[in-house]
């Protein structure tokens, strides 16, 4: 990750919670940082810049209408980014993942690939990867914590898509989901609220 944007300087991050961000397709780390004034001060939050060129913005891997994907390219900005948190998560108390729409997608990716390594994720008008080959990577020994929160009408989430991540949520994770109708294909000051209490509860208590 060549570019990461911080909530705090580097002396004032031992030892605190981790919150790593990960934004959306066709956008960059600026929409992630913009979110943190909203959630609990306690974190330490890092908004990561995904490494795929999308026009003059950034996404996580190649995605089109139908939210199809290579297999090779979500593992190659998996690595990316467990490569990331390998070389700073030993300054952390713990680490935990906010993604939001294509974001969410490759949190819940880290989450199946490596499910002891978070203490909680939040997936903000994303989904969950139809795939076969990461089904079988997975290995559950418990539920993690999970935030799943949407508008039911998001005109960029598919109802395939949105059934399959509902469906994959509640067989192996601890769900907390939540709607917020009118919000669309974003995030809403209600929905921080609620994403502030579910990390205070899962994390901080």
């Amino acid at each position: 990750m060549e570019t990461v944007v911080w909530s705090r300087p580097e002396r004032e991050r031992a030892g605190t919670p981790l919150l790593v961000m990960l934004h959306g397709y066709g956008t960059d780390e600026t929409r992630m940082a913009k979110l943190f004034p909203s959630l609990p001060p306690e974190f330490t939050c890092a908004a990561l810049r995904g490494p795929k060129v999308i026009g003059d913005d950034y996404g996580w891997f190649l995605l089109d209408y139908f939210l199809t994907h290579d297999f090779a390219d979500v593992i190659t900005a998996t690595n990316s980014v467990f490569a990331w948190i390998d070389s700073v998560k030993a300054k952390h108390s713990s680490i935990s993942l906010l993604g939001y729409s294509q974001g969410m997608a490759m949190a819940s990716t880290l989450l199946r690939l490596r499910p002891e390594a978070f203490r909680a994720v939040v997936g903000l008008s994303g989904f969950v990867l139809d795939n076969e080959l990461l089904a079988m990577s997975e290995s559950f020994t418990a539920r993690p914590p999970f935030f799943w929160g949407r508008d039911k009408a998001d005109p960029v989430i598919n109802d395939d898509a949105t059934a399959h991540t509902e469906e994959w949520l509640n067989r192996h994770t601890q769900l907390t989901a939540r709607s917020y109708p009118g919000m669309g294909h974003s995030v809403s000051a209600a929905e921080l609220v609620d994403v502030g209490a579910f990390l205070r509860h899962y994390v901080l208590r």
